[in-house]
Protein backbone atom coordinates (compact mmCIF):
# COMPACT_ATOMS: atom_id res chain seq x y z
CA UNK A 1 0.00 0.00 0.00
CA UNK A 2 1.71 3.17 -1.18
CA UNK A 3 1.90 5.78 1.57
CA UNK A 4 1.14 9.48 1.16
CA UNK A 5 3.14 11.08 3.62
CA UNK A 6 5.59 12.62 1.48
CA UNK A 7 2.69 14.19 -0.59
CA UNK A 8 0.69 15.74 2.01
CA UNK A 9 3.75 16.82 3.66
CA UNK A 10 4.62 19.08 0.81
CA UNK A 11 1.13 20.25 0.51
CA UNK A 12 1.01 21.11 4.43
CA UNK A 13 5.09 23.06 3.83
CA UNK A 14 3.30 25.15 0.73
CA UNK A 15 0.03 26.04 2.66
CA UNK A 16 2.75 27.24 5.39
CA UNK A 17 3.73 29.94 2.85
CA UNK A 18 0.66 31.55 2.95
CA UNK A 19 0.43 31.80 -1.14
CA UNK A 20 -3.47 30.01 -0.63
CA UNK A 21 -4.72 32.74 1.53
CA UNK A 22 -4.63 35.78 -0.62
CA UNK A 23 -7.67 36.01 -2.62
CA UNK A 24 -5.48 37.01 -5.66
CA UNK A 25 -4.16 33.41 -5.36
CA UNK A 26 -7.38 31.72 -4.96
CA UNK A 27 -9.04 33.75 -7.79
CA UNK A 28 -6.32 32.86 -10.02
CA UNK A 29 -6.67 28.97 -9.77
CA UNK A 30 -10.48 29.37 -9.61
CA UNK A 31 -10.18 30.78 -13.05
CA UNK A 32 -7.91 28.50 -14.13
CA UNK A 33 -10.23 25.73 -13.25
CA UNK A 34 -12.83 27.15 -14.83
CA UNK A 35 -11.05 27.48 -18.31
CA UNK A 36 -9.52 23.76 -18.00
CA UNK A 37 -13.34 22.73 -17.84
CA UNK A 38 -15.06 24.56 -20.50
CA UNK A 39 -11.78 24.29 -22.56
CA UNK A 40 -12.43 20.52 -22.27
CA UNK A 41 -16.29 20.19 -22.74
CA UNK A 42 -16.23 17.44 -25.52
CA UNK A 43 -13.45 15.48 -23.41
CA UNK A 44 -15.37 15.60 -20.28
CA UNK A 45 -18.54 14.53 -22.03
CA UNK A 46 -16.83 11.48 -23.84
CA UNK A 47 -15.07 10.17 -20.26
CA UNK A 48 -19.15 10.50 -19.23
CA UNK A 49 -20.77 8.09 -22.05
CA UNK A 50 -17.69 5.69 -21.32
CA UNK A 51 -18.42 5.52 -18.21
CA UNK A 52 -22.06 5.72 -17.53
CA UNK A 53 -23.59 6.14 -21.12
CA UNK A 54 -24.39 9.17 -20.04
CA UNK A 55 -26.15 11.31 -22.66
CA UNK A 56 -24.42 15.10 -23.51
CA UNK A 57 -27.58 16.93 -22.63
CA UNK A 58 -27.34 15.47 -19.33
CA UNK A 59 -23.39 15.94 -18.84
CA UNK A 60 -23.49 19.75 -19.98
CA UNK A 61 -26.32 20.20 -17.65
CA UNK A 62 -25.73 18.02 -14.17
CA UNK A 63 -21.63 17.43 -14.41
CA UNK A 64 -20.02 20.73 -16.20
CA UNK A 65 -22.88 23.18 -15.98
CA UNK A 66 -22.88 22.90 -12.11
CA UNK A 67 -19.59 22.91 -11.75
CA UNK A 68 -18.89 26.18 -13.94
CA UNK A 69 -21.73 28.13 -12.04
CA UNK A 70 -20.54 27.26 -8.84
CA UNK A 71 -16.98 28.48 -9.65
CA UNK A 72 -18.60 31.76 -11.18
CA UNK A 73 -20.37 32.50 -8.00
CA UNK A 74 -17.47 31.76 -5.64
CA UNK A 75 -15.61 33.69 -7.95
CA UNK A 76 -18.41 36.65 -7.96
CA UNK A 77 -18.72 36.81 -4.03
CA UNK A 78 -15.25 35.09 -2.90
CA UNK A 79 -13.78 39.09 -1.92
CA UNK A 80 -16.69 39.68 0.64
CA UNK A 81 -16.56 36.29 2.30
CA UNK A 82 -13.00 36.58 3.22
CA UNK A 83 -13.41 39.79 5.09
CA UNK A 84 -12.92 39.84 8.64
CA UNK A 85 -16.68 40.13 10.06
CA UNK A 86 -17.00 42.71 12.53
CA UNK A 87 -19.03 42.05 15.62
CA UNK A 88 -20.68 43.44 18.40
CA UNK A 89 -18.79 43.65 22.10
CA UNK A 90 -20.06 43.95 25.27
CA UNK A 91 -20.31 46.51 27.36
CA UNK A 92 -18.49 44.76 30.08
CA UNK A 93 -15.08 44.77 27.32
CA UNK A 94 -14.98 48.51 27.24
CA UNK A 95 -12.16 49.65 24.76
CA UNK A 96 -12.28 46.25 22.98
CA UNK A 97 -13.31 45.30 19.41
CA UNK A 98 -14.23 42.16 18.07
CA UNK A 99 -13.88 40.75 14.77
CA UNK A 100 -14.53 37.12 13.43
CA UNK A 101 -11.67 36.17 10.63
CA UNK A 102 -12.03 33.40 8.10
CA UNK A 103 -8.97 30.76 8.23
CA UNK A 104 -8.42 27.95 5.98
CA UNK A 105 -7.96 24.45 7.64
CA UNK A 106 -5.08 23.56 5.57
CA UNK A 107 -4.87 20.57 3.44
CA UNK A 108 -8.13 18.96 2.61
CA UNK A 109 -9.06 15.91 1.95
CA UNK A 110 -11.46 15.19 -0.97
CA UNK A 111 -13.11 11.27 -2.09
CA UNK A 112 -15.14 11.56 -4.81
CA UNK A 113 -18.46 9.37 -6.01
CA UNK A 114 -18.87 7.60 -9.32
CA UNK A 115 -22.43 8.46 -9.82
CA UNK A 116 -21.42 12.14 -10.98
CA UNK A 117 -17.91 11.12 -11.14
CA UNK A 118 -16.77 14.79 -12.38
CA UNK A 119 -19.21 17.34 -10.26
CA UNK A 120 -19.09 15.92 -7.33
CA UNK A 121 -15.26 15.80 -7.57
CA UNK A 122 -14.72 19.23 -9.05
CA UNK A 123 -17.46 20.69 -6.94
CA UNK A 124 -16.12 20.29 -3.33
CA UNK A 125 -12.41 20.99 -4.94
CA UNK A 126 -13.63 24.08 -5.77
CA UNK A 127 -14.80 24.87 -2.33
CA UNK A 128 -11.91 23.78 -1.34
CA UNK A 129 -9.60 26.03 -2.68
CA UNK A 130 -12.07 29.53 -2.51
CA UNK A 131 -11.50 29.01 1.33
CA UNK A 132 -7.64 28.71 0.94
CA UNK A 133 -6.78 25.08 1.03
CA UNK A 134 -4.38 22.82 -0.37
CA UNK A 135 -6.10 19.28 -1.59
CA UNK A 136 -5.78 15.44 -2.75
CA UNK A 137 -8.51 14.45 -4.68
CA UNK A 138 -9.68 10.78 -5.01
CA UNK A 139 -11.71 10.01 -7.80
CA UNK A 140 -14.06 7.08 -7.89
CA UNK A 141 -11.79 3.63 -9.60
CA UNK A 142 -15.33 2.65 -10.86
CA UNK A 143 -15.88 5.39 -13.16
CA UNK A 144 -11.99 4.97 -14.79
CA UNK A 145 -12.41 7.45 -18.06
CA UNK A 146 -13.16 10.31 -16.17
CA UNK A 147 -10.85 9.76 -12.85
CA UNK A 148 -7.38 9.47 -15.73
CA UNK A 149 -9.14 13.12 -16.95
CA UNK A 150 -9.56 14.75 -13.74
CA UNK A 151 -5.63 13.41 -12.68
CA UNK A 152 -4.67 15.00 -16.72
CA UNK A 153 -6.74 18.20 -15.98
CA UNK A 154 -5.48 18.94 -12.17
CA UNK A 155 -2.19 16.95 -12.34
CA UNK A 156 -0.92 18.72 -15.45
CA UNK A 157 -1.70 22.26 -14.40
CA UNK A 158 -1.27 22.77 -10.84
CA UNK A 159 1.95 21.79 -8.89
CA UNK A 160 1.69 18.61 -6.37
CA UNK A 161 2.09 20.77 -3.43
CA UNK A 162 -1.01 22.43 -4.10
CA UNK A 163 -3.54 20.35 -5.96
CA UNK A 164 -2.83 16.87 -6.66
CA UNK A 165 -5.30 14.03 -7.83
CA UNK A 166 -4.28 10.42 -6.75
CA UNK A 167 -5.80 7.60 -8.55
CA UNK A 168 -6.39 4.03 -7.34
CA UNK A 169 -8.61 1.47 -5.96
CA UNK A 170 -10.11 1.25 -2.50
CA UNK A 171 -6.44 0.64 -1.40
CA UNK A 172 -5.76 3.95 -2.30
CA UNK A 173 -8.79 5.63 -0.31
CA UNK A 174 -7.58 3.39 3.01
CA UNK A 175 -3.96 4.43 2.99
CA UNK A 176 -4.89 8.36 2.01
CA UNK A 177 -7.61 7.94 5.18
CA UNK A 178 -4.20 7.50 7.63
CA UNK A 179 -2.67 10.45 6.84
CA UNK A 180 -3.37 13.47 8.92
CA UNK A 181 -5.08 16.21 6.69
CA UNK A 182 -6.50 18.97 7.97
CA UNK A 183 -10.00 18.39 6.70
CA UNK A 184 -11.71 15.43 5.01
CA UNK A 185 -14.94 15.92 2.53
CA UNK A 186 -16.70 12.21 1.31
CA UNK A 187 -19.43 11.50 -0.67
CA UNK A 188 -20.65 8.12 -1.00
CA UNK A 189 -22.38 5.61 0.73
CA UNK A 190 -23.13 5.18 4.25
CA UNK A 191 -21.74 2.02 5.37
CA UNK A 192 -18.28 3.94 3.69
CA UNK A 193 -18.98 7.04 5.41
CA UNK A 194 -18.94 5.33 8.94
CA UNK A 195 -15.19 3.98 7.82
CA UNK A 196 -14.46 7.50 7.15
CA UNK A 197 -15.89 9.38 10.18
CA UNK A 198 -14.00 6.79 11.98
CA UNK A 199 -10.57 7.16 9.97
CA UNK A 200 -11.11 10.88 10.46
CA UNK A 201 -11.78 10.53 14.43
CA UNK A 202 -8.05 8.93 14.94
CA UNK A 203 -6.61 12.49 14.16
CA UNK A 204 -9.56 14.36 15.19
CA UNK A 205 -9.96 15.77 11.86
CA UNK A 206 -12.85 17.18 10.99
CA UNK A 207 -15.58 15.90 8.38
CA UNK A 208 -18.01 16.32 5.66
CA UNK A 209 -20.10 13.22 5.25
CA UNK A 210 -22.47 13.56 1.91
CA UNK A 211 -23.83 10.11 1.78
CA UNK A 212 -27.54 8.91 1.06
CA UNK A 213 -30.64 7.29 2.12
CA UNK A 214 -34.10 6.67 1.20
CA UNK A 215 -35.34 9.70 -0.14
CA UNK A 216 -39.58 9.44 0.10
CA UNK A 217 -42.31 11.14 -2.30
CA UNK A 218 -45.00 12.31 -0.34
CA UNK A 219 -48.03 12.39 -3.00
CA UNK A 220 -50.90 13.66 -1.33
CA UNK A 221 -54.88 13.62 -2.90
CA UNK A 222 -54.62 17.40 -4.26
CA UNK A 223 -51.46 16.89 -6.14
CA UNK A 224 -51.43 17.90 -9.58
CA UNK A 225 -50.49 14.36 -11.25
CA UNK A 226 -49.76 15.55 -14.35
CA UNK A 227 -46.80 18.04 -12.89
CA UNK A 228 -46.03 15.40 -10.19
CA UNK A 229 -45.50 13.00 -12.48
CA UNK A 230 -43.39 14.37 -14.63
CA UNK A 231 -41.04 15.65 -12.01
CA UNK A 232 -40.93 12.25 -10.44
CA UNK A 233 -39.79 10.66 -13.21
CA UNK A 234 -37.90 13.49 -14.14
CA UNK A 235 -35.37 12.97 -10.87
CA UNK A 236 -35.91 9.08 -10.77
CA UNK A 237 -34.75 7.99 -13.84
CA UNK A 238 -31.85 11.14 -14.13
CA UNK A 239 -28.57 9.07 -14.53
CA UNK A 240 -30.52 5.52 -14.57
CA UNK A 241 -31.97 6.50 -10.74
CA UNK A 242 -28.12 6.97 -9.77
CA UNK A 243 -28.49 10.18 -7.99
CA UNK A 244 -28.08 10.55 -4.52
CA UNK A 245 -31.29 12.87 -3.80
CA UNK A 246 -33.15 10.62 -6.49
CA UNK A 247 -37.12 10.20 -5.76
CA UNK A 248 -36.46 6.21 -3.88
CA UNK A 249 -39.77 5.30 -3.48
CA UNK A 250 -43.47 7.38 -3.78
CA UNK A 251 -46.39 7.08 -1.05
CA UNK A 252 -48.90 7.83 -2.64
CA UNK A 253 -52.43 8.37 -1.31
CA UNK A 254 -54.51 5.47 -2.15
CA UNK A 255 -57.04 7.69 -4.17
CA UNK A 256 -54.67 8.69 -6.18
CA UNK A 257 -52.09 6.15 -6.83
CA UNK A 258 -53.73 3.95 -9.62
CA UNK A 259 -53.61 6.99 -11.40
CA UNK A 260 -50.27 8.51 -10.26
CA UNK A 261 -48.68 5.34 -12.12
CA UNK A 262 -50.62 5.50 -15.69
CA UNK A 263 -49.27 9.22 -15.68
CA UNK A 264 -45.67 7.54 -14.92
CA UNK A 265 -45.89 5.23 -17.20
CA UNK A 266 -47.22 7.62 -20.17
CA UNK A 267 -43.92 9.91 -19.32
CA UNK A 268 -41.76 7.17 -19.43
CA UNK A 269 -42.78 6.55 -22.56
CA UNK A 270 -43.04 10.54 -23.67
CA UNK A 271 -39.06 10.92 -22.72
CA UNK A 272 -37.66 7.63 -23.66
CA UNK A 273 -40.12 5.66 -26.37
CA UNK A 274 -42.12 2.72 -26.35
CA UNK A 275 -38.92 0.47 -26.02
CA UNK A 276 -36.42 2.09 -24.03
CA UNK A 277 -32.84 1.69 -25.80
CA UNK A 278 -29.65 0.79 -24.03
CA UNK A 279 -28.02 2.98 -26.37
CA UNK A 280 -29.60 6.33 -24.82
CA UNK A 281 -30.11 5.37 -21.25
CA UNK A 282 -27.61 5.55 -18.89
CA UNK A 283 -25.95 2.02 -17.66
CA UNK A 284 -25.43 0.64 -14.10
CA UNK A 285 -22.17 1.21 -13.06
CA UNK A 286 -20.97 -2.03 -12.46
CA UNK A 287 -21.99 -5.88 -12.74
CA UNK A 288 -22.53 -6.05 -8.85
CA UNK A 289 -24.09 -2.98 -8.74
CA UNK A 290 -26.41 -4.77 -11.64
CA UNK A 291 -26.95 -7.92 -10.24
CA UNK A 292 -27.99 -6.25 -7.05
CA UNK A 293 -30.75 -4.28 -8.32
CA UNK A 294 -31.74 -7.01 -10.62
CA UNK A 295 -32.81 -8.63 -7.35
CA UNK A 296 -35.62 -6.27 -6.64
CA UNK A 297 -37.47 -6.54 -9.66
CA UNK A 298 -39.38 -9.77 -8.54
CA UNK A 299 -40.53 -7.50 -5.94
CA UNK A 300 -44.26 -6.06 -5.50
CA UNK A 301 -46.22 -6.33 -9.30
CA UNK A 302 -43.90 -4.63 -11.71
CA UNK A 303 -46.18 -1.81 -13.18
CA UNK A 304 -43.71 -0.51 -15.70
CA UNK A 305 -40.74 -1.29 -17.07
CA UNK A 306 -38.34 -4.46 -15.89
CA UNK A 307 -36.56 -5.03 -18.79
CA UNK A 308 -32.78 -5.40 -17.90
CA UNK A 309 -29.20 -6.58 -20.33
CA UNK A 310 -26.62 -7.82 -18.25
CA UNK A 311 -24.22 -7.56 -20.65
CA UNK A 312 -24.72 -3.79 -21.50
CA UNK A 313 -25.48 -2.86 -17.39
CA UNK A 314 -28.91 -1.86 -18.34
CA UNK A 315 -32.52 -2.06 -16.67
CA UNK A 316 -35.16 -0.15 -18.07
CA UNK A 317 -37.06 2.73 -16.22
CA UNK A 318 -38.77 0.30 -13.89
CA UNK A 319 -42.36 0.71 -11.26
CA UNK A 320 -42.95 -1.56 -8.55
CA UNK A 321 -47.02 -1.69 -7.44
CA UNK A 322 -48.01 -3.69 -4.51
CA UNK A 323 -44.90 -3.04 -3.00
CA UNK A 324 -44.79 -3.73 0.78
CA UNK A 325 -42.16 -2.51 3.49
CA UNK A 326 -40.90 -5.62 4.56
CA UNK A 327 -39.79 -6.32 0.94
CA UNK A 328 -35.79 -6.27 -0.02
CA UNK A 329 -36.34 -3.48 -2.14
CA UNK A 330 -37.57 -1.34 0.62
CA UNK A 331 -34.60 -2.10 3.11
CA UNK A 332 -31.94 0.52 1.26
CA UNK A 333 -31.35 2.94 -0.94
CA UNK A 334 -32.14 1.55 -4.10
CA UNK A 335 -29.82 3.96 -6.32
CA UNK A 336 -31.48 2.97 -9.71
CA UNK A 337 -34.08 3.40 -12.07
CA UNK A 338 -36.70 1.29 -9.82
CA UNK A 339 -39.27 3.42 -8.33
CA UNK A 340 -41.58 1.51 -6.02
CA UNK A 341 -44.89 2.93 -4.99
CA UNK A 342 -46.83 2.25 -1.85
CA UNK A 343 -49.75 4.05 -0.83
CA UNK A 344 -51.27 5.43 2.83
CA UNK A 345 -55.20 6.54 3.62
CA UNK A 346 -54.16 9.46 6.12
CA UNK A 347 -51.31 11.68 6.08
CA UNK A 348 -50.20 11.04 10.01
CA UNK A 349 -49.94 7.67 8.49
CA UNK A 350 -47.15 8.61 5.91
CA UNK A 351 -45.25 10.89 8.54
CA UNK A 352 -45.35 8.15 10.77
CA UNK A 353 -44.18 5.64 8.29
CA UNK A 354 -41.46 7.93 7.22
CA UNK A 355 -40.42 8.71 11.01
CA UNK A 356 -39.80 5.20 11.83
CA UNK A 357 -36.74 4.80 9.34
CA UNK A 358 -33.50 6.43 8.68
CA UNK A 359 -33.55 10.14 8.06
CA UNK A 360 -33.09 10.82 4.85
CA UNK A 361 -30.84 13.02 2.64
CA UNK A 362 -33.94 14.67 0.76
CA UNK A 363 -37.38 14.66 0.99
CA UNK A 364 -40.34 15.65 -1.73
CA UNK A 365 -43.94 16.28 -1.28
CA UNK A 366 -46.52 17.35 -3.81
CA UNK A 367 -49.59 18.82 -2.57
CA UNK A 368 -50.79 22.89 -2.35
CA UNK A 369 -52.55 22.56 0.69
CA UNK A 370 -50.33 24.37 3.31
CA UNK A 371 -51.48 22.82 6.51
CA UNK A 372 -50.18 19.47 4.77
CA UNK A 373 -46.92 21.44 3.78
CA UNK A 374 -46.78 22.13 7.39
CA UNK A 375 -47.58 18.67 8.65
CA UNK A 376 -44.77 17.25 6.75
CA UNK A 377 -41.81 20.14 6.67
CA UNK A 378 -42.50 20.56 10.14
CA UNK A 379 -42.58 17.28 11.44
CA UNK A 380 -40.09 15.16 9.30
CA UNK A 381 -36.08 15.35 9.83
CA UNK A 382 -34.00 15.30 6.27
CA UNK A 383 -31.17 16.82 4.99
CA UNK A 384 -32.96 19.14 1.96
CA UNK A 385 -35.94 18.87 -0.58
CA UNK A 386 -38.66 20.58 -2.57
CA UNK A 387 -42.40 20.88 -2.61
CA UNK A 388 -43.85 19.94 -5.84
CA UNK A 389 -40.38 19.18 -7.42
CA UNK A 390 -37.69 16.89 -7.19
CA UNK A 391 -33.76 17.24 -6.81
CA UNK A 392 -33.59 21.09 -7.96
CA UNK A 393 -33.03 21.89 -4.30
CA UNK A 394 -29.42 20.96 -4.93
CA UNK A 395 -28.60 23.30 -7.52
CA UNK A 396 -29.47 26.26 -5.90
CA UNK A 397 -26.03 28.30 -4.89
CA UNK A 398 -28.44 29.46 -2.13
CA UNK A 399 -29.42 26.69 -0.38
CA UNK A 400 -26.55 24.79 1.90
CA UNK A 401 -26.80 20.95 0.91
CA UNK A 402 -26.35 18.60 2.92
CA UNK A 403 -27.66 15.01 5.15
CA UNK A 404 -28.45 14.97 8.71
CA UNK A 405 -28.01 11.31 10.87
CA UNK A 406 -27.70 8.56 8.54
CA UNK A 407 -27.80 10.91 5.11
CA UNK A 408 -24.52 12.57 6.65
CA UNK A 409 -23.56 15.73 8.11
CA UNK A 410 -22.23 18.62 6.91
CA UNK A 411 -23.11 21.08 3.72
CA UNK A 412 -21.94 22.48 0.45
CA UNK A 413 -22.78 24.57 -2.37
CA UNK A 414 -22.72 28.54 -2.97
CA UNK A 415 -21.25 30.04 0.17
CA UNK A 416 -21.53 26.86 2.15
CA UNK A 417 -18.97 25.15 0.58
CA UNK A 418 -16.70 28.21 1.71
CA UNK A 419 -17.83 27.81 5.03
CA UNK A 420 -17.57 24.24 5.30
CA UNK A 421 -13.74 24.49 4.48
CA UNK A 422 -13.24 27.32 6.64
CA UNK A 423 -12.17 27.41 10.65
CA UNK A 424 -13.86 30.69 11.74
CA UNK A 425 -11.57 32.31 14.37
CA UNK A 426 -13.22 34.71 16.95
CA UNK A 427 -10.86 37.35 18.26
CA UNK A 428 -11.24 39.74 20.60
CA UNK A 429 -8.85 43.13 20.34
CA UNK A 430 -7.97 45.44 23.42
CA UNK A 431 -5.62 48.65 23.97
CA UNK A 432 -2.56 48.15 26.45
CA UNK A 433 -3.49 51.54 27.10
Amino acid sequence: MENYQSLLEKQKAFFRTGQTKSVEFRKQALNKLKNLVTANEQNILDALKADLNKPEVEGKRAEIGLVVSEIDFMLEHLSDWTKPEEVPTPATHEGASSFIMADPYGAALVIAPWNYPFQLALNPLAGAIAAGNTAVLKPSELTPNTSHLLAALINDHFDEDYLRVVEGEVETSTALLKENFDYIFFTGSTGVGRIVAEAAAKHLTPVTLELGGKSPVIVHEDADLDETAARIARGKYANAGQTCVAPDYVLAHSRVKDELIAKIKQVITNNYGTEVSADTFPHVVSERHFDRLQGFLDNGTLAAGGGSDRSQLFIEPTILDNVSWDDAVMQDEIFGPILPVLTYDELPEAVEKIMDRPKPLALYLFSDDEGVQDDVFGNLSFGGGAINDTINHMTSHYLPFGGVGDSGMGAYHGKASFDTFTHYKSVLKRSNK
